[in-house]
């Protein structure tokens, strides 16, 4: 299975969430979602000031072999994007884990509790 960082929380549609120090939360595709999609050559982001609720499609990411929505984990305000990422969308593959793509500042932070640790999922990647 692919690399799956402990400190994360993940949602059943392949997103990872990281809580910052500042109480947003930094949102990402995994490793397993990157695989599957291939190499990716375009990403469409969320607007800052967005608000979306959690499980909403907000981004878009696109492959060679297809394109996916990423939704939200949280629901809440978009308060940033992963502009880096425009020019270098490549980055998603290369470092899944560090190339976040939007940060929300949740509505409820204990909506996390509703997310999969590592081990969770785990389990349903491999399905």
């Amino acid at each position: 299975m692919s690399n799956l960082p402990a400190g994360l929380k993940y949602a059943k549609t392949h997103e990872w969430a990281r809580l910052e120090a500042d109480g947003t939360v930094k949102v990402g595709i995994s490793d397993h979602a990157q695989e599957a999609l291939g190499d990716l050559v375009y990403l469409e982001l969320p607007a800052v000031g967005r608000r979306v609720h959690a499980g909403e499609a907000c981004a878009v990411v696109e492959s060679v072999k297809a394109a996916a929505d990423v939704n939200s984990p949280l629901s809440g305000e978009i308060v940033a994007r992963n502009e880096a990422l425009a020019d270098a969308p490549e980055r998603v593959n290369q470092s899944p884990y560090e190339a976040w793509l939007f940060a929300v500042r949740p509505d409820d932070i204990g909506e996390m509790d509703q997310l999969l640790d590592a081990e969770g999922y785990r389990t349903i990647a491999e399905e």
